[in-house]
């Protein structure tokens, strides 16, 4: 009889013994969780500051508690995933951009929005028992195949800020855009070609272009500009129109130089300089106008071999296009044909001419009396 007692007595223990790690596991299973989907960019700054600095801190104290799913808009099946949840939750084309997450209904976007409300989010949605996995049309099957999928260990999803797409790949990324990128581009080149080619071409009087030609281009290159160094300095959403995707360019790191000046904000100086050049060349002291014609088309050359630098990167490197963008390049390379011929002439003629002495025109006259008579 106490043999038989002995093995059950070993197994109660052994059971009382395991009920804390049995209870533990119960009550994690049961844990309410908050699941989003976050939509992001390679080369979109934002999204490294949210990825690499705003959510870690939120991962490491939810824990298991917390599931935030990265989707690589770059990649097609990226692309496809964002449009179909920019249709499904009819976000609006100001709202439009990376990085975007979803969480439940609420979509928030940019690097203030996500850090600045997801936190009240998250408890909100552990208080009332969990989030699920938002609504989007298609979400069910990446899920499926990442690291949330049921069965297997849940831990934060892989969110690479590098991508091996090739320009063809990140040109079709937004083909009609991008063709437009190309187009103005190759249009660019060909007036820079021009200009070199003509450039020790005599000018003639009936040359340049006309006086108010080269501030109407200003005033539209400098509300482009504007607009932009807005965007960049405000880190708000740009409104780009129905071609075209202004805020994946203003998010990429080649929407700022040395990491901390806006190209807009540099577009707003070069244009008033241009500016005030073309004021001292046209109204200035006329020992000035030279300096200032050639100061303008130099100017307007640096700013126009810049934007074909920045218009290349659009379609081939960064895979989206700025209307806003393409507009301040066309308006950089018209300003640097339209100062050419000025420039062009100021640059044949000799820095300093030689003086005649009043002697010298009186015997040039007296010549000149001798051989009329």
């Amino acid at each position: 009889m106490k043999q038989k007692v002995r093995p059950f007595l070993i197994a109660v223990v052994f059971l009382i013994a395991l009920l804390p790690l049995g209870q533990e596991a119960l009550a994690q299973s049961d844990q309410p969780v908050v699941r989003a989907v976050l939509f992001f960019s390679p080369t979109c700054p934002h999204c490294e500051q949210v990825i690499s600095q705003d959510l870690p801190p939120l991962m490491d104290k939810y824990g298991d508690q917390l599931q935030i799913l990265g989707i690589n808009t770059a990649l097609p099946e990226g692309q496809t995933l964002y449009q179909t949840a920019i249709d499904h939750y009819q976000i609006p084309a100001e709202r439009r951009g990376v990085p975007t997450l979803i969480v439940s209904d609420v979509v928030l976007v940019g690097s203030f929005e996500i850090p600045d409300q997801l936190p009240a989010i998250i408890e909100n949605g552990l208080a009332n028992g969990g989030i699920a996995w938002p609504n989007i049309p298609g979400l069910d099957a990446i899920v499926a195949e990442s690291d949330y999928a049921e069965g297997t260990e849940s831990g934060s999803q892989d969110m690479p800020l590098t991508t091996g797409l090739t320009m063809s790949e990140r040109f079709k990324l937004d083909p009609v855009g991008n063709a437009v990128s190309v187009i103005v581009l190759i249009g660019m080149l060909l007036v820079v070609g021009m200009v070199i080619v003509n450039f020790k071409r005599p000018v003639a009087k009936k040359d340049g272009a006309p006086l108010w030609l080269v501030p109407a281009l200003v005033a539209i290159g400098i509300i482009a500009a504007s607009y932009l160094a807005f965007v960049e300095v405000s880190q708000s959403e740009a409104i780009c129109g129905p071609v075209g995707d202004c805020n994946t360019v203003q998010q990429s790191k080649y929407a700022t130089l040395f990491g901390f000046l806006p190209v807009g904000v540099l577009g707003v100086i070069g244009y008033i300089l241009i500016t005030l050049a073309w004021g001292v060349q046209n109204y200035g002291r006329s020992e000035w106008r030279r300096l200032a014609s050639i100061a303008l088309w130099g100017m307007a050359a640096f700013g126009t071999l810049f934007s074909i630098y920045l218009t290349f990167l659009e379609p081939f490197v960064i895979g989206a296009t700025c209307m806003w963008c393409i507009t301040s390049a066309i308006v950089q390379t018209a300003i640097f044909w339209a100062a050419t011929d000025s420039a062009k002439g100021y640059l044949q003629k000799p820095l300093f001419r030689k003086r005649i002495s009043t002697n010298e025109k009186r015997r040039r006259r007296h010549s000149h009396k001798k051989r009329i008579s």
